[in-house]
């Protein structure tokens, strides 16, 4: 035999001699892990960044539309504090030249300003207590009942929004001075209410119709009745759009021109008249007019800052249900 047969050499040589086999170890999922975790940063990082972006672009629309919108108005502020020849310079200015306070004291010194600040405050101040105790219970009844002459009726006041006043100004002066109501705020704030109640409707019914009626069921089981559940119940509910809507009827009859032209002579004579009324043998006081156009618009601005949560709340009544 030979010695180099595998057989005469032993254990040791057969175990050397023997093929080796090859072990495959797992895949490794170190790698996939680690490119997943970079994947889902990437995009987590491009949601942030679209996010940001897009909040960005939101933010600037907005300062945009502000300004679009208060130009006007700081234009008409920026006026008041200029000189009579500022005000009628051509090319006009945005900035005075030179700031003065002349046109306020010209506009606030004038007789019957403060007369007609106190008419138009008692003409809206009763136009819209008319309005919502006119509204809200017929806004109630449309949409508690559901009936079809309640859908008419609806849509019916929303057509009378759709009229001209100058289509019923004339008739409503001649039907106020047959009555003995002739320029007095009386006739003037009933007048508004004709502009006010049908918006004011639309505007409650929608509110109410946010109210989910187990509210007033669970009430009715408590023992109220169905006017008690309404004061008690739903009122609170649905203050914040009882909210929206007074200061909708108040503008309303706030910055009301032409009705106000047309019943109105000396006694119950508002702002916005006697702002038309500024005029001089050189044409119109333009710095008076805007002096004391600024000065009627701080009531609204005060009321809508100290009605701004419940306006906040009235806005968003029913966008949540459940």
């Amino acid at each position: 035999m030979s010695l180099a047969d595998p057989r005469l050499q032993g254990p040791a040589a057969t175990e050397t001699t023997m093929p080796t086999s090859t072990v495959t170890s797992p895949p490794s999922t170190t790698a996939s892990n680690g490119n997943g975790a970079r994947r889902r940063r990437y995009h987590a990082e491009g949601l942030e960044a679209g996010k940001r972006s897009t909040r960005t672009l939101l933010w600037i629309l907005l300062a945009a539309a502000m300004i679009f919108y208060g130009f006007p108005f700081l234009y008409l502020l920026f006026t008041s504090f200029k000189t009579p020849i500022d005000t009628i310079a051509v090319p006009p200015t945005i900035l005075p030249r030179e700031w003065t306070l002349e046109n306020y004291t010209n506009a606030l010194g004038r007789s019957g300003v403060l007369a007609s600040f106190i008419n138009s405050a008692q003409t809206a101040i009763i136009s819209t207590v008319l309005s919502l105790v006119l509204a809200v219970p017929a806004a109630y009844g449309i949409t508690r009942y559901k009936t079809p002459s309640g859908r008419v009726f609806i849509m019916a006041a929303l057509v009378t929004r759709m009229v001209p006043p100058v289509a019923i100004g004339i008739p409503l002066a001649s039907m106020m001075s047959s009555v003995g109501l002739a320029d007095t705020p009386i006739a003037l704030s009933i007048a508004h209410t004709t502009i006010s109640l049908p918006l004011s409707i639309w505007l409650m019914s929608s509110f109410f119709e946010a109210v989910p009626q187990d509210l007033e069921e669970a009430a009715t089981v408590d023992g109220c009745s169905r006017l008690g559940a309404l004061w008690r119940v739903v009122i609170p509910v649905v203050s914040g759009g009882i909210a929206v809507t007074a200061i909708f009827a108040f503008l309303a009859s706030w910055n009301e021109f032409l009705f106000a032209l047309l019943m109105t002579a000396v006694r119950s004579q508002t702002t916005p008249v006697v702002i038309a009324n500024f005029q001089t043998q050189f044409g119109l006081d333009w710095g008076s007019m805007t002096a004391l156009a600024a000065v009627y618009s701080i009531p609204v601005i005060l009321l809508t800052l100290l009605l701004q949560r419940k306006i906040v709340a009235g806005m968003t009544l029913g966008a949540v249900k459940g």
